[in-house]
């Protein structure tokens, strides 16, 4: 058996493919561009769905590759059983090859036998079979034509061995290659009532893809029976370097050292290093594909990543910031196979660095109240109260006190917690579904050409009508559906741009498009409602766009490209485009940037993108290899899905971007650029908003309008305005100071008169009234004035406006062994719709019941009386 590290093992898998005719192809995303129903690209064969459903065609018809993956969420979740197993992964590499009709179960079953027998020489008795118990052709194939020996051999039912990717989707029946690590190691072969040992372990899974699986169950024939395999780096270059752990294998060792040496200890056989060096692979790369930790979604995945490996750095010991420091070991290993980490390493350490530094204050007082707890506690159940105080007081995740659990031989009360955080859970299921209407995929093996780059009008034919999602032979006067034709010059949406709008029209017939939508590689929907006539398949029409919505359009998508490059020079090279809307009224541009962009930083950006309108450069596309586009610097733009044919778009020398959307000429034509509002979108995403062109103009006279209408109200020039508003300003702020004074002095005033109506309860002044006319903000300097007047005291001043109930209570000193003021508040508020607390001396409350307050205030000589007497 070869001995080979993970670089080489990669390599090798990809060239034994190359040579067989593959296309190899790069990893895609870790967050999947096809399939709204995942959370994560958990397999290799996510980037081909739609090819395998027949929606999309390449050109090439086998490919093979390295896909990063991660299971960390959903259906496929590993996080829980990573750092206690050999194994489990959040992330890690799959490596397939995959058929789209070419080849199937025989040449799949060879190509696998003869890269682990003969690339790898791997013995053959040291690999066991398993194969669908219905797939007699599979097992025909492995007994009868390559030759294993029956009794290395297992028929398996469809739990294990009928794959599905999600709960829709293509799957089929599978076949799966084990390596046995020996007898020396307890557990039995699969299908065995010992197979869950860890003698046998699964290192190759071929999946014979026959089905499209859909919503309710059912199993409809896939276009051309295909072939989609995975084997897992890590646990195929364990086999070859001669470890049972994945965890021993060269890919983990450096990042495990590194987290050694952060936690003062040489023993790297420790859970908690294999957490920390798990997790620092996924949350890496999940950041530089343009995850960024958020309480919501994906973002809540990775933040809940990050805070379960700061929880473990923790528990080794460290108090400081260590996390991030492992992007820099981790780059080195991998950064070669993906460039993309290393391009990524400086902003993935921000995001990360920051991430600890707000979590660490959480992180400690959790623990300690965790720790006190236990220390408490006669049972081995972490009570559900505790757990919830834990979540909802201090942001400390339930899923870090399970682990806790877990770590000290306790179990959490669950039931307890779920009672109490019902609702929030709810929030968090929703967050986290995807899913996705297959009810309304278009079955039709066609494609559009589009022609919309040169013209806005042209003579079509009708290939499809749909309505409600069923193919019809026509459309009829008043009816909505999908008009499919055989060319276009309507833009389907995507890479932020909108679909087209406008008519089809023939023989009579009108049908308004609203919306233009891509399907699969290049089938074209045209959604609207027949206004007028009969449209039927086959029929010639004219398809013309709405000639004013594309223009705007293209003004505000050529500007979005310039606003991109300018903010990277303004910025920094860390800015990456996160997202996108581009339409007739204005643009949206997301983009990855840690802080607010400055009123400064926006006007320079402005003045960038207006200086490259008025150099009117040529705007050019270009259709040119990927690999050749992204040599010669054209930016990937976030969300899209590129062949291996790309359109380069550039504006001058300014910028150059692969992108398939609809351009101006020349720079000029925008005519000019406003940024309109600038925010934040989650942690480490901001969003600019800008118009231009005619929507330009508009917003600026609009703004000159309201300056003209400021200029009026304060009597001053439109230039002088700002220099006026300043002294108004100035001249209130002085004005609220003199009307504090005088609330202050009002309030002297009123003390005297309030402290003639204090009642004595064994011993003390008992105070409790209804003020009228006075500020709410003045009632905590007349109860400190109350008490120094009254010496030993209990004061519960009111005011009310509206339905609005505000209170105060104080306490002297002299009292607060006996009287708390938060006790004293609450029983007013309570009787008043509210709640309230603060310091045992002085405390406030608020309520939206003033029909109770008389009553209320009435009993509190009696509530006074009853708390001395206890």
């Amino acid at each position: 058996m070869k001995k080979m590290t993970s670089a080489q093992l990669r390599t090798a898998f990809l060239e034994f493919f190359r040579e067989r005719g593959h296309a190899i192809q790069p990893s895609s995303s870790l967050i999947p561009g096809n399939d709204p129903t995942l959370l994560f690209t958990n397999a290799g064969m996510v980037q081909f769905k739609d090819v395998f459903l027949g929606r999309d065609h390449r050109d090439y018809n086998k490919a093979a590759t390295s896909q990063r993956c991660v299971r960390a969420g959903g259906k496929h979740n590993d996080l829980e059983n990573v750092g206690y197993t050999a194994r489990h992964h959040t992330f890690f590499e799959m490596l397939g090859n995959f058929s789209f009709g070419d080849y199937f179960k025989k040449e799949a079953i060879h190509f696998a036998w003869d890269f682990l027998t003969k690339e790898l020489e791997i013995p053959a008795e040291k690999l066991w079979i398993t194969v669908f118990d219905e797939d007699s052709e599979a097992e025909k194939i492995w007994l009868d034509d390559v030759g294993v020996s029956p009794v290395r051999f297992s028929r398996i039912g469809a739990k294990d061995n009928f794959w599905s990717m999600g709960d829709v989707g293509p799957c089929g029946p599978c076949t799966e290659i084990f390596y046995d690590h020996g007898a020396d190691i307890a557990g039995g072969p699969p299908g065995s009532p010992d197979e869950d040992g860890d003698r046998y372990i699964e290192i190759w899974n071929l999946v014979f893809m026959q089905y499209d699986r859909s919503a309710d169950g059912s199993l409809t024939p896939l276009p051309k029976p295909s072939v989609d395999t995975g084997m897992g780096l890590e646990r195929i270059a364990a086999v070859l370097q001669g470890v049972h752990s994945n965890y021993e294998i060269d890919l983990f060792q450096k990042l495990l050292k590194a987290a050694a040496e952060l936690a003062g200890t040489s023993d790297l056989t420790q859970s908690s290093l294999r957490v920390i060096a798990d997790h620092i692979r996924s949350c890496a790369f999940l950041i530089a594909d343009g995850v960024m930790p958020s309480n919501e979604g994906r973002g809540y995945v990775v933040r809940r990543i990050i805070r379960r490996a700061i929880r473990h750095g923790y528990r080794l010991g460290i108090r400081d910031v260590f996390f991030y420091k492992l992007v820099a070991p981790l780059a080195e290993e991998m950064g070669e196979a993906f460039p993309e980490l290393k391009a990524a390493q400086e902003q993935v350490e921000r995001v990360l660095k920051k991430e600890e530094e707000r979590f660490a204050e959480t992180l400690e007082q959790g623990m300690k109240i965790l720790e006190a707890c236990v220390a408490k506690m006669e049972g081995s159940v972490i009570p559900g109260d505790t757990v919830f105080q834990l979540y909802d007081t201090y942001g400390f995740p339930v899923d870090l006190t399970a682990d806790f659990a877990r770590e000290n031989n306790l179990t959490v009360d669950h039931a307890g917690f779920e009672t109490a955080m019902s609702a929030q859970r709810e929030r968090a299921r929703s967050a986290s579904s995807f899913g996705a209407d297959y009810d309304q995929d278009i079955k039709l093996d066609a494609q559009t050409e589009f022609t919309g780059y040169d013209h806005l009008d042209d003579q079509v034919h009708i290939i499809g009508l749909y309505k409600k999602g069923q193919p019809v032979d026509s459309l009829e006067d008043g009816e909505e559906g999908v008009v499919i034709l055989d060319k276009t010059p309507f833009y389907a949406e995507s890479g932020g741009q909108i679909g087209d709008c406008g008519k089809i029209e023939a023989d009579g017939a009108v049908f308004e498009v609203t919306d233009t939508q891509k399907q699969g590689g290049n089938l074209f929907l045209h959604k609207g409602k027949l206004l007028t006539g009969t449209l039927t398949n086959g029929q010639l029409c004219d398809a013309r766009v709405s000639a004013a919505d594309r223009t705007a359009t293209e003004l505000n998508h050529s500007a979005t490209h310039l606003l991109h490059a300018a903010l990277r020079q303004v910025l920094g090279d860390h800015v990456a485009q996160k997202g996108s809307l581009v339409n007739p009224e204005r643009l949206r541009f997301d983009f990855s940037h840690f802080e607010p962009v400055t009123a400064s930083e926006i006007s320079t950006v402005e003045r960038i993108v207006n200086e490259q309108i008025r150099a009117n450069n040529p705007v050019s596309a270009q259709v040119m290899a990927k690999d050749d586009a992204v040599k010669a610097g054209a930016m990937a733009l976030f969300g899209e899905k590129y062949g291996d044919e790309v359109r380069v778009l550039k504006i001058g020398e300014f910028s150059t971007e692969l992108c398939g959307g609809t351009h101006v000429e020349r720079a000029g034509d925008i005519g000019c650029f406003k940024i309109i509002n600038e925010t934040g979108v989650a942690a480490g995403v901001r969003r600019i908003e800008a118009v231009t062109g005619g929507g330009c103009i508009e917003w600026i006279a609009g703004r000159d309008h309201a300056l003209a209408s400021i200029a009026g109200l304060v009597k001053s020039a439109p230039e002088k305005t700002p220099e006026k508003v300043e002294q108004l300003i100035e001249k209130n702020r002085l004005l609220e100071k003199q009307l504090e004074r005088l609330n202050a002095k009002l309030a002297s005033s009123a003390g005297n008169e309030l402290g003639a109506q204090a009642v004595d309860v064994g011993g003390i002044k008992v105070l409790a009234v209804k003020l009228d006319g006075v500020d709410p903000k003045s009632l905590k300097d007349m109860v400190d004035q109350l008490k120094n007047k009254l010496g030993s005291a209990a004061i519960v001043l009111a005011v009310v406006d509206g339905d609005k109930v505000s209170l105060i209570a104080g306490v002297t000193k002299d009292q607060m062994g006996r009287i708390k003021a938060g006790d004293l508040v609450n029983f007013v508020a309570t009787k008043v719709g509210g709640k309230g607390g603060g310091r045992p001396d002085m405390a406030q409350a608020g309520g939206n019941d003033p029909s109770g307050l008389a009553d209320a205030l009435a009993q509190v000589p009696a509530w006074v009386k009853e708390q001395l007497n206890k």
